[in-house]
């Protein structure tokens, strides 16, 4: 049998029934919310990568930011096509008012290239989530391809950050020497005598939660210099607290155990009092920060076996969901928070029908 004919006839076979399902089909709400969400980070991300390339002096980094700034401006041009053949209003999102060229740069090369890695890492969850809600071909399309471009910026990321010795390694562990089953009711259960060892998987989701807050901690300090109101100022100190605590106390069950915990950020952070970002961009840059950082924890409690971590997770999601509150109602109260897509009120529409 010919598995090229064979394999040609079935992608026929799909294409014709794509075509045939996929006429005249609405955006469904994931697809919407999804596509509106990606295009306002995206548009923060180019202000985010003008100024970089302003400043960026290493050219290997500025090779990697020229290639996310590529993808961003994809996105945004594709999005903004989409909406505008359903009919959709283009978010205003960001744009050149919310970057300020000529100013000094805010933070080292060394800072750059781990933003890009850790804001790769963040947006893998938001595409494959959103990829497993979509049923239009085109919306699976762009989040797909996202996915591949998003592998791509990971690599490249990673492997000059391990060639520059600067890569924020995940520890070592011995390998198992034959298979054991737990006989033990105190394994996961921290009032019963001594805490076990780390489990392979608390240790990744300690480190992968360290590093969230090493790039959120030197961000917020970034920030909190550039600030022009003291409201502000005051709100990016205290996440960067915010972030420093998580820091120490997930760094905390690592040295219990021996294990070295990742380096910081903060020397990568200039002292420039020069803003190159709008407060507007700053502290939404922040919120969506500190979702991808709650999205991590729950990640990280439905992975942990050990009372004792899942608690200190617990207790730093209230603490999140505050200052997030916090930030929110400052974006309401300036005019900055934009409405994202909503379902029909029915309610309002029963009371005001031609409305």
């Amino acid at each position: 049998m010919d598995t090229n004919n064979h394999g040609s006839k079935k992608d026929k076979q799909l294409e014709s029934q794509i075509g045939e399902h996929q006429q005249h089909l609405k955006l469904n709400a994931s697809e919407l919310s999804d596509l509106w969400a990606n295009y306002l980070g995206d548009s923060m991300f180019l202000c985010i990568f003008e100024h970089f390339l302003e400043v960026v002096q290493d050219e290997e980094i500025k090779e990697i930011l020229l290639f996310n700034q590529g993808i961003s401006k994809r996105h945004v041009n594709t999005i903004a096509d989409l909406f505008t053949k359903e009919g959709i209003p283009v978010p205003a999102a960001f744009g050149t008012s919310d970057v300020y060229k000529g100013a000094p740069r805010l933070f080292d090369d060394t800072f750059m290239l781990f933003y890009v890695r850790e804001m790769a890492i963040g947006a893998y969850g938001q595409y494959t989530r959103a990829m497993s809600t979509s049923i239009r071909q085109d919306v699976i399309d762009f989040f797909r391809q996202g996915i591949q471009e998003l592998n791509e910026v990971y690599e490249r990321a990673t492997h000059l950050l391990l060639e520059k010795g600067l890569m924020i390694k995940s520890p070592n562990m011995p390998y198992p020497k034959h298979v054991e089953f737990i006989d033990n009711k105190s394994f996961n259960n921290f009032f019963m005598g001594k805490n076990r060892p780390l489990a392979g998987l608390e240790l990744k989701h300690l480190v992968l939660n360290i590093s969230t807050n090493v790039l959120g901690k030197a961000l917020m300090m970034g920030f909190a210099q550039t600030a022009s109101s003291q409201k502000l100022r005051n709100l990016f100190k205290k996440g960067w607290e915010l972030a420093d605590k998580q820091i120490k106390q997930y760094g905390d069950f690592l040295i219990s155990d021996n294990i070295p915990t990742p380096r910081l950020m903060d020397p990568y952070v200039s002292d420039s009092k020069v803003p190159p970002f709008s407060d507007k961009l700053m502290m939404y840059h922040v919120l969506l920060a500190n979702q991808l950082g709650m999205e991590n924890i729950g990640t990280a409690m439905a992975r942990t076996l050990r009372h004792d971590i899942h608690a200190r997770y617990a207790k730093f999601i209230g603490e999140i969901g505050l200052y997030t509150n916090k930030g929110q109602e400052i974006m309401i109260e300036q005019g900055w928070f934009e409405e994202p897509p909503l379902t029909l009120d029915r309610k309002k529409a029963v009371k005001n029908p031609l409305q």
